[in-house]
This record gives structure tokens, sequence and C-alpha cells, in this order.
């Protein structure tokens, strides 16, 4: 069978080494003009210790030598400009590019964080209403704006917890965490003092709520769900759970990185939940990855609010705005600023440009995700068969039988030109595949996914060496990962220089063949 590949190509970019290989002694990208004032020895002006003749080991290029060097590199990058990023949980979409000019404009970008608050009232403006529409969107009644990211965010969730039940007089022992939460939410128990117990799911994918009843015990602190879950599933029985939870005197923490499945559609504070975390870099709009940046506020109920982390926005007399550092039960700062500003204006200018429209968005991901769902049952194990929202999970049950693992499908995707999808997790899906399409994707480029995974999955059935030994259209093969991560080489060393990539001595040394073109099955 010859099925065409809509999606690979073969891309037009040349190899490239190190700059450290280009460089020569004496080459500059740059040439001061000589110094014109007369009688004047620089050495004498700058002194011995302000100068320097360079730094050593730094390569010597030309100016075009680093702009073709940099801009080469860059063709080597996959992007959110050039295709779908399927990855799911991680809610990898297309951020508008007016909220990236916005968080640019001058009085924006360039305040400093030191300056007086009298110079700030435009800046601190944005933060309350960013406060204010996050509040809406959520159904919660206070917010804090500080932490970097979301796992921040639940860190500092737990420590308004374990204030408010240190205030009771007893911060108890344990923190209850379901199965199919987040990866983050185990070892934030943990910093935060608790002990963590594990809640397994039951048989269709959601918290086992009779189990729940069992193990909520007067050493309970809260509960950490994170809905919908990385199944891509909502608990449909949060106002019980809540109850159970409130009943005995603990709270229910939500991990709000999933909130591009609900927002718009349902506010988590009008279900029960005392506390949760935003991921803004998920869900309103910031370039995600790469480590950063990010910003994780922690919206809260009224019973929280006394601990919040300093300093905290308040409104004085004449509608002036000011942070106050002054509170007796805070928990104290969570960062060295008042949140990560530049996040926090992004988040807003997405906010107001879509306005009520956000429901929109929300409901568009939904849709994506479960057109790629119909679309590639029985191609791909489905687990669990209770409706997706915003992600899709599989597993490789049918290709295991061919010696077919995720990660083989994983790698063999990138030779149809999309970035992998998220492998192996959650762990309670043996051999998952985590597909998360966002709002962004329109039909085609689903549609183009969904060709290139059913592909796969004929391929996998009828050659599965071509999987197995995927990609094949990459400028290196398969690599070792478990290596990569064990004994990585993080710095340049002229004694252990390569060769260039793909040329004969390369595959030599590295037993690979020649680049091949891309088989079709």
């Amino acid at each position: 069978m010859n099925r065409r590949i809509k999606k690979a190509s073969r891309h037009t970019n040349q190899n490239e080494g190190l700059i450290f290989e280009k460089s020569s002694p004496g080459k500059r990208a740059f040439e001061l003009p000589p110094l014109d004032v007369p009688n004047i020895d620089p050495t004498e002006a700058l002194g011995e210790n302000h100068r320097s003749e360079g730094i050593g080991g730094f390569p010597e290029v030309s100016e075009i030598e680093v702009i073709r060097h940099f801009t080469r590199l860059s063709t080597w990058n996959y992007a959110i400009d050039y295709g779908m990023y399927p990855l799911g949980s991680c809610t990898m979409k297309y951020n508008p590019r007016v909220n990236e000019f916005v968080a640019r404009l001058d009085g924006i970008a360039t305040e400093h964080p030191y300056q007086p608050q009298e110079l700030s009232q435009g800046c601190l403006k944005i933060l309350r209403l960013l406060e204010q529409c996050l509040l809406e969107i959520t159904g919660m009644d206070n917010i804090t704006l500080q932490p970097a990211a979301g796992a921040q965010g639940e860190l500092t969730g737990l420590l308004l917890i374990r204030a408010y039940l240190e205030k009771q007089g007893n911060p108890r022992k344990k923190v209850l965490i379901p199965d199919s939460a987040h990866g983050t939410n185990p070892a934030t128990a943990v910093i935060a003092g608790y002990e963590v117990e594990n809640i397994k799911s039951e048989s269709h994918g959601q918290i086992d709520v009779d189990k729940l009843r069992e193990l909520v015990t007067p050493d309970v602190a809260a509960l950490m769900i994170t809905n919908p879950s990385t199944l891509g599933i909502f608990e449909q029985r949060i106002p019980e759970i809540a109850k159970i939870l409130h009943d005995k005197g603990a709270l229910l923490y939500m991990d709000g990185a999933n909130m591009n499945a609900l927002a718009g559609v349902t506010r988590p504070g009008d279900l029960g939940v005392d506390v949760m975390h935003l991921n803004l870099h998920k869900t309103f709009s910031t370039p995600h990855g790469g480590g950063g940046p990010g910003a994780g506020p922690v919206a809260m109920k009224k019973i929280l609010e006394p601990f919040r982390p300093v300093p905290i926005l308040v409104e004085k007399e004449g509608g002036r705005l000011a942070l106050e550092s002054i509170r007796p039960d805070s928990i104290g700062r969570v960062k060295a600023f008042s949140g990560n500003f530049g996040v926090l204006v992004r988040a807003l200018a997405y906010i107001l440009a879509y306005g009520p429209g956000i429901r929109q968005a929300t409901e568009d991901a939904v849709l994506n995700a479960n057109y790629i769902r119909k679309h590639l049952e029985g191609a791909y194990d489905l687990p669990y068969s209770l409706p997706s929202m915003h992600e899709v999970v599989f597993s490789d049950a049918h290709q295991k039988k061919n010696g077919v693992n995720t990660m083989d499908i994983a790698k063999r995707l990138i030779d149809y030109g999309f970035h992998p999808y998220t492998t192996a997790f959650p762990l309670i899906v043996p051999g998952a595949l985590m597909i998360e399409p966002t709002e962004s994707e329109s039909k085609e480029e689903c549609d183009l996914f969904i060709d290139a995974m059913r592909s796969i999955a004929e391929e996998a059935a009828t050659n599965p060496e071509l999987v197995k030994t995927a990609p094949h259209s990459t400028r290196v093969r398969r690599l070792d990962e478990v290596g990569a991560a064990r004994k990585p080489i993080l710095r340049w060393d002229p004694s252990r220089q390569e060769p260039q990539p793909d040329s004969a001595e390369h595959r030599k040394r590295k037993h690979l063949e020649p680049t091949p073109v891309i088989p079709t099955a």
C-alpha cells in the first residue's frame, strides 16, 4: 500500500557545527573606532582592572558567522509557528502576537519593580483588573498573583491550608492525592510538610469516592485533585467530594493546570473548591516551554484570605492602589517581587481580547480533542470510555502485539512533521499516548495529525521495524535518551571534537547509516 505522507518533507537547511569550530584567532564581530580624545592613554583612563584582552576560550567569529550560525540552528527547532504541539497536559497552544505587543509597550516592559508606588499606579491597575477577571473565571473570593509557576502555586496553596489549620491548633499530617493527579502534586505535599496517601481511580477513571470517604480521617489536611484529571476526564462528583472533606474539617485543593477545559464554562469555586492555582502560561497566553516564563496565581475562599502571601494589593483612599507588606497571619513572601509581571500582562490582554468569548475557546479545545478521539478510536486502544474534555489518552496496547510501543510511535510521528504527543503519562495508563490539540488547531491541522497517526498504526501492523527504528528524516537518528540524561555533555571540549553531522567519519563513529529519505509503508 502506498500512502502519501501529507505533512512530512525534507528541510532545505544546512548542516551546522559548533560556533567554537568556526573560531579563528583575531576574528571579531565589530571594531571600535580609535580613541579620538587627545593625550589620553586608554589604559590610564580606564585603569588596568577594567581592561581585558578577551575572554579565555570564547569563540572569535565574524558578525555574519554569528548571524548565520544561530539562524541555521533556529531552522532545526520545532515551534508552534510551524505546526501543532499535541503534548497532553502541557496545553501548548498558539498565543496571539497582540499579547506580546502589549507586554512590550513602553511604560509596561520598562517599569522597575523598585520604583515608588506613586509612579506605578498604571501597572498596579493592570494587576487589580487581572485579579478581578481571574476571580470571576474561578468563582473564588481572593487571589495572589505572586507564584511564578504552577508548582510554586501548588506549594503556596498547601501552605495556605497549613496556616489555616495551624491557626485552629492542628495542621494535620496527610494530604490525599488521586493516581490521576499531576505528578508535581505529591512532591508539593511533601515539601509542605505532609505525608502523601494515594487514592486509586475506579474503573471509569474517576476518583473512588467510597474509598475517599474511608480515607478522610482527622489526620487529613486536604485532597489535591486535578480536574479535569490527567486522563482528560471531568471529575463529576466534586460537590460530593468537597462535602466529605468539609464535614471532617479538611479542605479541597484543585490543580488548575487543565483550566483550558473549564474557563467560561464551569467555576471551581461554585463546586466547593477551597483553593486552586492557575497556570497562566498554559491557559492564558504566554509562550510555554524551555523552562519559563510562567505564572501560577492562587485563588482561594475567604477562610484562607488572612494567610495570603505579602505584599497584598489593596485600594486606599481616592482609589490609589498600594502593596501592603504587613499582615500578621501571612505565610510571607513566595517571590522576590509581586508576581511575574510580563506574564500577568499577557494574561490580561488575552482575557480582555476574548471577553465572554473565552467560553468559545474552551469549547473549541474540547471539540478538537473529541474530534481526534473519534477518528483514532479503533486504531489505538482507548482504556477509559468516559467523555473526554480537552485531551484524550490512548494506550499502545494494539501496537504492543507487534513490539511497537508509545515511544516508537512518538518518534515516528516526527517523520510526519509533528511534535510528539506526551508519552507514557499518566502512569495509570500503561503505554499512554496523551494528546491535547488545544483550541488553536483548525480542522485541517487535526485531519493531518489524524492521518499521520492512522498511517503509523498501519505501519506498526504491517512493517513494525519501520516504526521501531524511527525517526528517519531527522538530522540524527534515535538518541540514547537514558545515556543523555545520565551522562550529559554540557560544554564544548576541543579535545573531544566531533566531525560534522552526516559526514562519513561521523557515521563511522556513531555507527549510523546515511540519512535516508522518508520511507513509506
